[in-house]
Parts: C-alpha cells; structure tokens; sequence
C-alpha cells in the first residue's frame, strides 16, 4: 500500500494500531456505564481504606446526578468544582455528566483575583469545593454569581474508622474553618444522600461541552475552552488504539496528576473508566507516598511529569520500593531529557511514552509507540490516529519540508470548536479546521515530531535563532545538573542574550558554579547559542502538573530591570540636586 506523503507517520505505526478511529457519538458517560455493566464489581477506585466498585461508582453518579437536578443544574449549565484529587472529584465528574451539565474544574491554588476572572466568566450558579478553601470564596461571595455552594473534605472521603478518627484530629488542630451551612451553603452528605438517579439525554455528544476548561494563562488572561463529549472521548479512544496491546489486561493507574487539569482528567478519570481500571488518587504529591503506594498497590500506569520522574530518583531511599509493577508511564507537560527516561527505564522496567497535547485538544495530539525499541529519543512521537498534523510557516498553511523547522498546526476530533466567548481568539487560533499551537517543530522523514520550542520562545541573539529545549538538553547532560531552563533577555548589543536558571543535583549543591556550566555548554554549542548569564536555584517555579513557567522567570527579570531603572533614576536626580546646591 503506498505511503500517504502528508501522513508519513501512517507506515511507522504499530503492527494493529488502526489510521482513523471513528469520532466518538456517544455521552462520556457510556465508559462508565460500560465499566459497571461489564465488571460491576471491579474496584473502580481505592483511596486510603474506602474502595467503590464500578457498580457502586455508577450509581452514586447517577443519584448525586438526580440531587443536582433538584438544586436546579439544568442542561448545558456550568458547575465549578475546586477539588484536589479525592473520591469525590471522580464521582462528582460523573454526576456532573450525567445531570447533562458542565463541568468547570478550578486549581485549588487559585488566588482571589483568579477566582474572580474565571467565575464571572464561566458563571456557574453551583460550585462544590474543599472545606479548607472556604476562607478565600467566602471573601469574594457578593462579587460571584454562584447561587449554592457544596462544601466537603478529606473526611468525607474516608471509610470508619479512619472518617472518624480523621474528625477527630480536625476538632484537636482546629484545620477546619466555621462554615456557615445554610439553604445556599450544603455539606457534602447533602448531596450525596441520595435522591431519584437521573441520566440526561445528551442528544448531540459531538457539540455538547461537557467541559469547560481553563488554559493556564501563561499567554494573558485564561481562557474557556469549551470540550465537548465527542472530544473527550475520542481522544480517549486515540490513547486506548495507541496502548491496544494493554487494553485487554486488568490496570490500576496512579492518579496523582491533578484532576483540575485535562491531562490529568484524562489519564485519572476517563482512561481509567474506558479501561474499566481502578484509579488510584492522590490529593497532593509527596514522593514518599507515591513510592508507598506503588509498592503496596501495585499500579500498572503511571501518568507524570518530567519534575515527577526527576523528584522520585533523587529519594534516598528508593532501593526499599518494588516499581515493578508499573507496565506503562506516561509523560507530558514539559520535555523529557534523554537521561531521566533512561534511568526511570532501569529502575522500573516500564515503557515511558513521551507525548504531546494541549487543552485545545482534549488534549493528547501526539505519543510516541509503545514498544520502547520503536521509540525515537527527543521526539512527541507520531500523530494519534485520526489526527492531521503539519509543520508550515508561522502564520502560513503550506507544509515545510522533513527536518525544516515551523509552527505546528494540528487537526482531528478532539481539536475543540472554539474558546468560549472569544470570537477574535478563536479566529486567531482555529483555521479550516487546524489548530494553531504556537509551538514551533519538525517532523522527520518517518512522520515523527519533535518540538523545538514554543514560538514565543524563541530568542534572537544578534541575529541568529536560538531555540531555549536545545540549550537546557545540553546542559541537563551534566552529571551535577538536575533541572535547568532558559528565557531569553533583552540586551542592547545583541538584542537578546540567553540566561538559564539551574537547579544543581543535591549532592552538588554549593560546588557547581558558573564557569562550569559555561564551559560545558562552550564545548558542546556554538558560540551564539552559550548562555551568558547562569543564575541557580533550589527550585524552578512550575505549574500544578510540573510545567516550568518561563513566563514567571520573565516577570522576575523585567521586574529586576525596572527596579535597576528606578534606582538609576533616582541616583541620576540626586546627582543633580547635588550639582544645583553647589552652584
């Protein structure tokens, strides 16, 4: 059969794995459903000493479903839950569902002013979160147009006696803040008391959003990206047809990546329930805990973040854990270095599927195969089946040629429709039906993608095109480095220089310095692409899902020079009042 030459990727794919796979025209909810229908009494999900099994997960939904109803969520509304990852986010996504509302999922992290901006532009009239977090909406309730709050905590999702021993403690270390329960403000044993099941009619699941869900707002403001049934759960099934080979085995999947992202709502609900899996979730990372869990639990896949695998080999005492159960680990959010994949792959075993996704697009686009022999180091792997991906100039719609680098656009079902609300950025981003990603990449004869950098990234030093990913690989060869990233500055010779932040190995703490990192780079780039300023740090600042934010790095720097400035200024002024006195 002769090679389709705009999906090179086609002939590389894994003996079975299919080209297309059909758009998904059914509720989300049908995985659940599904699940319970096929293994009733599999464990749906274990936390702490509470297990529920599929048929007890389905109808829980489906009765919370019935109590929404009651408090007025009617088809198409939007519901805000502020959860970290418990019992209770998964059965809630569900019961959301199946009410035939929204789900609008919020960062516990979120400050006031966050708040602010997403719930007036979402305007959910309901809202579920944790006890902890009632301080900081209790301040904004006047500006909010949210009608009735459901508050529940850790507790809620323990089984006696650790519920009650829990309560206990609570009243002993006084945690839990004086919550003014009320008509407009319900415990959560109020809404899951129960009440007729109700499963809503979704009649068109291809434009029905079950999700609205916010970017990061590392580009501005955060934006709605409404994701529709049809979306969610054909990209659920693209994973499924790239894992084939692990769909037919009995799974548990570590939930720690937060559920309030769509990659971890992901691979932590949705994959779980299509699989009929039992999920794992964990509420906060603690490398210790995790640790403790898979080896006691004995999870199959591991969804995580390069900060997650880097964290757990630094633990002192990682020889004490079994890892080898885990067939499967998952990694997205930032790049992979070639050293860290190398050493999770001897500690445990496991295949680590690098791949590429943003909210836009439910949100996997692209993973590499699953046999590791397959694989191609640095690469996002080959584009899912049913979807389209080219590389064409930065704003153009023509495709560059193999090993050229351009911006890549992205097209398939699970590509959203539009942002919610904002026409001109929808405009801006979606074009014929491809999405505009702003990251910049290429794509090799074999139809495997590598990302060079985000488009924005990019710097321009006296002339020349440096590409941050490129330098931080280098300089994460260093055998004291454990994380480093690189921004570009502003520099009045050279237009930009590059300037990277390194956070050493603890052991080398104090004792790497930067003419070390300098010379390493020196002997291994060429001469524009060295960075010429090296700052170190215990940390890098990262998102809830391990992602390092360049864009607070970039803050840190302007607010650096306008404070340079400032004191300029006012050194240059007292120079002159000091010069006026004299005359």
């Amino acid at each position: 059969m002769p090679v389709d030459p705009s999906r090179p990727w086609l002939a590389h794919y894994e003996d079975g794995v299919s080209a297309e796979v059909p758009v998904y025209g059914k509720p989300l909810f049908h995985f659940l459903d599904e699940a319970a229908r096929r293994y009733p009494d599999r464990a749906a999900l274990r936390f702490q000493n509470t297990l529920m099994t599929y048929r007890q997960l389905k109808r829980q939904a489906e009765c919370m479903a019935g109590r929404l109803r009651e408090l007025g969520v009617g088809d198409g509304d939007r519901v805000a839950v502020m959860l970290p990852n418990l019992p209770q986010t998964i059965v809630l996504f569900w019961a959301i569902l199946k009410a035939g509302g929204v789900v609008v999922m919020l960062n516990p992290l979120y400050m006031e002013s966050e708040l602010l901006t997403i719930l007036n532009d979402a305007r959910p009239r309901h809202m579920i979160l944790l006890d902890l977090l009632w301080p900081r909406i209790a301040s904004l309730r006047d500006r909010l147009p949210v009608e009735t709050y459901v508050i529940t905590g850790v507790g809620d999702a323990l089984s006696f006696p650790l519920s009650l021993l829990y309560r206990l403690k609570e009243l002993r270390n006084r945690q839990a803040p004086r919550i003014p329960y009320g008509p407009d403000v319900l415990p959560w044993k109020e809404l899951a008391r129960g009440s007729e099941a109700c499963v809503a009619n979704i009649a068109t699941p291809e434009e029905t959003p079950a999700l609205l869900q916010y970017t990061g707002g590392t580009t501005g403001l955060p934006k709605g990206v409404p994701l529709t049934h049809g979306n969610l759960g054909s990209n659920a099934l693209q994973v499924l047809e790239v894992i084939r080979d692990l769909r037919h085995e009995r799974h548990s999947i570590v939930g720690l990546l937060p559920f309030f992202h769509v990659y971890g709502l992901c691979l932590g609900i949705t994959l779980p329930a299509m699989l009929a899996a039992t999920s794992l979730p964990l509420p906060r990372y603690v490398p210790q805990d995790v640790l403790h869990l898979i080896n006691r639990r004995r999870p199959t896949i591991f969804p995580g973040a390069p900060s997650v695998y880097a964290s757990l080999l630094q633990q002192k005492n990682l020889a004490q854990f079994d890892l080898k159960s885990v067939k499967l680990c998952i990694s997205g959010s930032a790049p992979l270095s070639r050293e860290l994949r190398r050493q999770f792959h001897e500690l445990t075993g496991a295949s680590l599927l690098e791949g590429y996704g943003l909210t836009e697009a439910s949100p996997v686009t692209h993973l590499n195969p699953l046999l590791p022999e397959q694989q191609k180091e640095g690469s996002i792997g080959m584009p899912m089946p049913g979807t389209d991906a080219m590389i064409v100039e930065p704003g153009g719609m023509e495709p560059l040629p193999p090993h050229t680098v351009g911006e890549l656009i992205i097209r398939g079902p699970q590509v959203m429709h539009g942002y919610w609300e904002h026409p001109e950025e929808t405009a801006a981003t979606l074009q014929d039906g491809w999405l505009r990603t702003g990251d910049l990449a290429c794509m090799d004869e074999d139809g495997f993608f590598y990302i060079v950098d985000r488009k924005k990234d990019l710097v321009l030093v006296g002339g020349f095109n440096v590409y941050p990913r490129e330098v931080e690989e280098v300089i994460l060869e260093h055998e004291e480095v454990q994380e480093a990233v690189c921004v570009g500055l502003r520099d009045p010779l050279r237009g930009e220089v590059l300037k990277c932040y390194v956070v050493p190995r603890p052991e080398a703490a104090g004792k790497l310095d930067k003419a070390a990192i300098i010379a390493w780079c020196r002997s291994k780039l060429a001469n524009y692409k060295v960075p010429r300023h090296v700052e170190f740090r215990a940390e890098l600042p990262k998102s809830a899902i391990g992602k390092v934010l360049r864009r607070a790095l970039r803050e840190e720097e302007e607010a650096r020079a306008a404070n340079r400035a400032r004191r300029h200024a006012g050194s240059a002024e007292n120079s002159e009042g000091c010069d006026g006195g004299d005359a």
